[in-house]
């Protein structure tokens, strides 16, 4: 049986807990991920860990600026060499935000081991660009945890001394004909902290990085440890079934601690690739490489690797008789 659209599918809802500091969001996606998903042939361990990119990017995502851009990446040596996402907030109030995702992995070395074991050696990164004319700002953790989420988290409590905590699920789904549908549900809380954070104890997290925990003290760490209690009583099912909606939810786990929420963020896939951009990024490649990108009839082809889009182009438009 396939589930029809809901109203809170592809939506990202802000909110805080007024009683304890808290601030979160509620995310459900679909259609998303069918957009993000379907333009491609992954295994299915590369599947989940794309899925559960594009779902922290969505939860992460919204609360970039108009007309920001925030892009995550994980870069490994393993089976999974890149996950790239971008989100794109919207140009005004009330527009989609639109999100994107890809990977590139080494199909012969995929096993069927758990997803967070096609990484190896590697790093988690989340970029920021404000806009043209200002400098993206980058930070980056090491890969650890078992998890994206761990290593989101990670990012947070190290680089951004921030604490934060996600709670994620997502899964295909086959229909009796044997087709299927992806969903994905999640939550991630940030504690405000009334004055500067700091690592009471050092680090306690894999490999000597901070966690939440490291962070918080007195009222503000009893009011974290309370709300995270919440959050592991969430049966997965209630993250991405269709019988309860994120406002209920949060009235279910936190109704001691006042939720207050906000206007829901509506989120599409999205990407920004035309002729223009392929003719641009074209144009840092030598002749000889663009020579290998000449087709028969004498056309550049070139594939957009999020959404599948394909371009051919004339090479003297992207400069190929001027570097003869």
């Amino acid at each position: 049986m396939t589930i029809g659209k809901l109203a809170w599918d592809d939506t990202v809802l802000p909110f805080q807990l007024d009683l304890s500091d808290i601030r979160g969001r509620v995310a459900r996606l679909d259609g998303v991920l069918d957009g993000i998903l379907k333009q491609h042939d992954y295994p299915e361990p590369i599947e989940t860990l794309v899925a559960e990119m594009a779902l922290l990017t969505a939860l992460i995502g919204q609360s970039v600026k108009l007309r920001w851009k925030l892009s995550l990446q994980v870069q490994t040596r393993g089976a999974l060499r890149m996950i790239a996402t971008d989100y794109f907030a919207p140009s005004k109030d009330g527009e989609p935000g639109r999100i994107r995702a890809y990977a590139s992995f080494d199909r012969d070395s995929v096993t069927s081991d758990a997803a967070f074991d096609q990484l190896q050696d590697g790093y988690f990164a989340i970029l920021m660009d404000q806009g043209e004319g200002t400098t993206p700002y980058q930070g980056i953790t090491p890969l650890a945890g078992g998890s994206l989420a761990a290593c989101a988290e990670a990012y947070f409590a190290q680089s951004e001394q921030l604490p934060t905590r996600f709670k994620l699920n997502f899964g295909k789904a086959v229909n009796a004909d044997g087709s299927g549908e992806w969903r994905a549900g999640g939550l991630m809380i940030q504690s405000m902290p009334k004055a500067s954070p700091f690592a009471k104890d050092g680090a306690s997290g894999e490999g000597g990085l901070l966690q939440a925990e490291d962070l918080l003290d007195g009222e503000e760490g009893e009011a974290w440890r309370r709300t995270n209690f919440h959050i592991d009583t969430v049966d997965e099912l209630e993250l991405i079934g269709p019988d309860l909606p994120p406002t209920d939810l949060l009235v279910r786990l936190f109704h001691q601690e006042v939720p207050r929420v906000f206007d829901p963020q509506p989120v599409r896939f999205g990407c920004t690739c035309s002729e223009d951009r392929v003719r641009q990024s074209l144009s840092i490649y030598s002749a000889r490489d663009i020579e290998k990108m000449t087709t028969d009839d004498g056309k550049v082809t070139a594939d957009c690797q999020f959404c599948g889009a394909h371009y051919e182009l004339d090479p003297e438009s992207v400069g190929f008789e001027a570097r003869k």
